[in-house]
């Protein structure tokens, strides 16, 4: 295999290495990865998140481990294996299926190895079209809202919701991003701050309550979000507290997109109440695990230590409070959805 570089993965001399995400933004860490089940660990402890990244890279260790002669049948667990790693993002079952198929040729290791090099710049190239088709919707001088982190980190390329905010960024329209911290392992406080620093953005790390406020004051123009899973009526699943966001949006008047590519579409799934809901760990909740203090990893918890938990992972943003789903294919509005166009696509 080639060797392949993204912000978060990268294939080097025959070896993946990740980007350990819960280690950023104060230290920047590659761990190798060799094995299906430390990837699978990866996976559950956000080491490597997002929906297409998580996709990709199991498809890259699966080309590498043909690539080293592990045997069709053997190959053919790990997917399924890494399938099962997260129950919501769709983009890894969907690459799980490309892997499959090549999988099942006569020659399997060379078909695995193409399979997933496609892939990883099939991505590359979704999200370049996603952010030219997104950045043409917003207005010189505009103060845009995000959630959770949508940027290089989730993605072979240069992101979906938060390409497109780089890209309008990059073509001088002095644009102004408020980045949610997103609870409860703030994605956006960690991840996006980290990215935009790193990619110039002017921004203001914001705590998720505190965007109801700033809708009211007028000091919210747009605002882009991802997904990890869009059903067939449009209706979509992306980190929790986004669905709240839809709500105040609506409320304020303010435009509200979501940015994914046409492979997080899920016809199988006809509306959003079908979406399976990962839910993770409790205390992620009661406090925080893993805070970088000096040189020491601590965890700090604030709730009592048997404080009963819910912590969906995902909410469920119904079709009807999108304006517009921002896809590599172009722009569609409500009217769009309600004709079938995600039908057409996939």
């Amino acid at each position: 295999m080639q060797n392949l570089t993204a912000l978060s993965l990268k294939t080097t001399d025959g070896t993946l290495y990740v980007l350990d995400q819960t280690l950023l933004p104060q230290q920047q860490q590659w761990r190798a990865c060799r094995s299906v089940a430390q990837l699978v660990g990866m996976i559950k402890q956000l080491q490597l998140r997002g929906a297409p990244a998580i996709g990709i890279g199991a498809c890259l260790l699966l080309a590498l481990r043909a690539e080293q002669g592990v045997s069709r049948q053997q190959l053919q667990q790990d997917a399924e294996i890494l399938r099962a790693a997260r129950p919501t993002a769709v983009n890894l079952m969907n690459n799980i299926d490309s892997m499959l198929h090549a999988l099942a040729t006569p020659d399997y290791a060379t078909a695995a190895v193409a399979c997933a090099e496609a892939l990883f710049a099939e991505d590359v190239a979704l999200c370049q079209q996603m952010a030219a088709h997104g950045a043409a919707l917003v207005q010189p001088d505009e103060q845009l809202l995000t959630h959770c982190n949508t940027g290089g980190l989730a993605t072979a390329g240069v992101g979906t919701a938060l390409g497109v905010i780089n890209l309008a960024h990059q073509q001088g329209k002095n644009i102004r991003l408020w980045v949610d911290e997103t609870r409860p392992l703030l994605q956006g406080g960690r991840l996006t701050a980290w990215e935009c620093q790193q990619l110039g953005i002017p921004y203001q790390l914001i705590c998720d309550n505190m965007a109801a406020m700033l809708m009211a004051r007028g000091q919210v123009d747009r605002l882009f979000v991802g997904a990890d899973r869009i059903a067939a009526n449009g209706d979509f699943a992306n980190k929790v507290g986004t669905y709240s966001l839809a709500v105040l949006a609506q409320y304020h008047q303010v435009p509200f997109y979501v940015v994914a590519p046409h492979t997080t579409v899920d016809l199988n799934c006809p509306d959003g109440s079908v979406i399976p809901i990962e839910q993770r760990d409790a205390s992620e909740v009661r406090g925080v695990c893993g805070a970088f203090v000096q040189t020491t990893f601590h965890q700090i918890i604030w709730a009592p230590q048997d404080a009963p938990v819910f912590n969906p992972a995902f909410d469920v943003t119904p079709a009807s409070l999108v304006t517009g789903w921002v896809l590599d294919t172009g722009v569609y509005s409500q009217q769009d959805i309600a004709s079938g166009v995600l039908q057409q696509l996939v």
